[in-house]
């Protein structure tokens, strides 16, 4: 066990964030932490890194964090660079200084065996040189090299002062000098945010081989598919463990949840089962014993609770355009866009109901295309044009980082000062903005709940042409899996930039790509684009885009055949089967059963009250034939009883 954390809580001004959270990390594990957005996960990640303690309790649990040995924890929580005036590469070099001062002495000794041969000489150098070799010493020069050019800097870049790069640049310079410090635990908080596509294959590939634990709290499906082998999901307070990628545990939390469901309904069952017996016998005086033993089974039973449901609140609103545009949406010819300089020269056309996805590197001009067909941008070059009724909804990724200190509601009734205060409370309860929520200064939003404001606003004016520049930044799991589906289900037109490739793979019919100059259309979606660059790969043989790892591949997902509740195989042949019909049969069993029961339970009250018969008393052969009848008929009643209570299970389970 490399790190643990054993019931531990978390609050900040007296609202607890964390509770009870048991989390472990074993050696090189690679460790997703999932859950909606405000749950905890960057809590927790602070925890880890010692920024944040635990809550002080009075318990009879353990309640501690416990470390195998010292180890190095690195965590990117903020741009903090000494000297902005340095170069790009003498900061990132900084990383290196030890093994730059380990280096020296290594050559040292080198050149001190030219002239001292004697065995403690090289024994020590050898140690040094075995332990120089082992820490990576070898090739830290060319890991940088390749670090730096993944992540996007040029020859030229690495000689400009950190003064001169932009905050997402800075960023990633950041996050490189943390990949190469190698902590034995790597906190990476959103790390494929801001990053390309072709860059996050890389890092996907180079976290799964990294040689020690990385824990990472992430939205993109496909990122934590591809990398982790653990999923720790926060809800309610709560972390639960989950071995495999985010595709199994979506599967075992479906399946967890069922199964406790499913006990859950059974015990219930059971537990009305019991009830009736005790209901139908306790006021008989020879069942008395029995229902007060069933009574007594439903008392010493360990009841189980209803398992929690998912935590699926999302928002929701009406995303049909108010009015249709013309089947011929945009024409784009030979546009060239950029600002000093040309980045690209883009042609393509947008037919009525086409979801065109764009792809690309950063810095190829996909967010300058958006700006420039909104008419933020004038073009360099060439000509696009609208088609008719066109009216244009636009979603840019700054959004999110909006600054005001009026309120969620004042700001929302500034774009639409004729709605009511009930008309507009109620546009913004569908993005989730309800009660207290609305008087929240836009300062004080998250990211997530920035991106909702701005998607209800553009959304109020019921566009017919969507232009959205990575919508799904700053949004949880479920945020996205909603829009997803209410862009699928869109009946106009959608023009949108995204680097989350499972968001890409989703909503996308056709594709435009960026690469270097130059722009390529292809009239499919994300799914066909991978199965063409696999095709190439395999015929020139790179091995990069051939290594699944790399790539990232497709989700897997269950695609086995489920046999249909209406059909069941019969030797071969279907056999249909009306569930109604089965439940109207059994309902009839059940029904003759209870009133044949009804019947002898009298016959069996009568032959009881003659026993008692002054008559009879003085008769030994007489009481003998009667409670001969009684015994038998009670014999009876217990049969036709256990047969009531199958057919009672059985139409319980189909109304089930």
């Amino acid at each position: 066990m490399l790190y643990q954390i054993c019931h531990g809580a978390v609050s900040f001004a007296d609202e607890e964030i964390l509770h009870d959270i048991n989390f472990e990390i074993r050696n090189t594990e690679k460790i997703a932490v999932v859950g909606r957005n405000g749950c905890g996960k960057t809590t927790l990640l602070k925890l880890i890194h010692g920024d944040v303690e635990l809550d002080k309790r009075d318990s009879d649990e353990d309640i501690f964090i416990a470390k195998a040995g010292n180890p190095q924890i690195g965590y990117l929580k903020q741009i903090a660079f000494e000297d902005p005036s340095v170069t790009l590469e003498q900061e990132v070099r900084k990383v290196f200084a030890s093994m730059e001062r380990r280096k020296k002495e290594l050559e040292a000794a080198a050149q001190a065996l030219e002239t001292d041969y004697s065995e403690e000489a090289v024994t020590r150098y050898t140690a040094m040189e075995e332990k120089f070799k082992e820490d990576g010493g070898y090739y830290f020069e060319k890991e940088y090299d390749v670090i730096i050019r993944k992540f996007g800097f040029s020859e030229e870049e690495r000689k400009k002062p950190l003064s001169e790069f932009s905050g997402g640049q800075q960023t990633k310079i950041a996050f490189i000098k943390l990949l190469l410090s190698k902590p034995d635990i790597l906190l990476l908080d959103e790390p494929t945010n801001h990053l390309d596509i072709t860059t996050i294959e890389w890092l996907e590939t180079y976290l799964k081989n990294y040689p020690k634990a990385v824990v990472v709290v992430s939205h993109d499906r496909m990122f934590l598919d591809n990398v982790v082998d653990v999923v720790y999901e926060i809800e309610y307070g709560t972390a639960t463990r989950y071995p495999g990628n985010y595709s199994n545990f979506m599967e075992r939390k479906k399946e967890n949840y069922n199964k406790m469901m499913k006990d859950y309904n059974a015990q219930q069952k059971e537990i009305a089962r019991l009830q009736r017996i005790v209901d139908r016998f306790k006021n008989k005086p020879t069942k008395v014993s029995m229902a007060h033993s069933k009574e007594k089974a439903i008392e010493h039973m360990v009841k189980l609770e209803a398992p929690d449901r998912f935590d699926t609140r999302t928002f929701h609103a009406n995303f049909q355009p108010d009015k249709e545009t013309g089947n011929d949406v945009l024409l784009v010819t030979n546009l060239a866009i950029g600002y000093d300089h040309p980045l690209s020269t883009v042609s393509f056309d947008l037919k009525k109901g086409e979801k065109l996805g764009i792809l690309g590197g950063n810095g190829l001009g996909k967010s300058t295309l958006l700006k420039t067909l909104v008419g933020q941008l004038a073009p360099l070059a060439g000509e696009y044009n609208f088609g008719t009724n066109v009216q244009i909804g636009y979603f840019d990724q700054q959004m999110a980082m909006y600054s005001s200190r009026k309120t969620v509601l004042d700001d929302f009734w500034d774009e639409f000062p004729n709605l009511t205060e009930t008309e507009a409370r109620n546009a913004l309860g569908a993005f989730m903005f309800t009660g207290e929520d609305v008087f929240k200064n836009i300062d004080m939003l998250s990211g997530g709940e920035k991106v909702r404001l701005a998607l209800c606003k553009i959304l109020k004016r019921r566009p017919n042409v969507l232009v959205l520049d990575e919508p799904t930044n700053h949004m949880d799991i479920v945020g996205k899996e909603t829009l997803e589906s209410m862009l699928k289900d869109f009946s106009g037109t959608l023009i949108f930039v995204s680097h989350d490739r499972y968001f890409v793979r989703k909503v996308a019919n056709r594709l435009l790509v960026f690469e270097d100059g130059t722009t390529h259309l292809y009239q499919f979606g994300y799914e066909e684009y991978q199965e063409k660059l696999d095709r190439e790969a395999a015929e020139s043989g790179d091995d990069y885009r051939k290594n699944p790892a790399a790539l990232g591949g497709a989700i897997s997902q269950n695609g086995g055949i489920q046999q249909s509740k209406g059909t069941q195989e019969t030797g071969g042949k279907k056999a249909y089967y009306n569930p109604g019909k089965e439940r109207s049969k059994i309902e009839k069993k059940v029904k003759k059963a209870e009133e044949e029961l009804a019947v002898k339970e009298e016959k069996l009250d009568a032959l009881k009250q003659e026993l008692l018969r002054p008559e009879y008393q003085s008769s030994y052969s007489k009481l003998t034939e009667i409670q001969g009848e009684i015994d038998a008929l009670e014999e009876e009643i217990m049969a036709d009883m256990e047969n009531w209570e199958a057919l009672s299970q059985q139409l319980e389970e189909l109304e089930g």
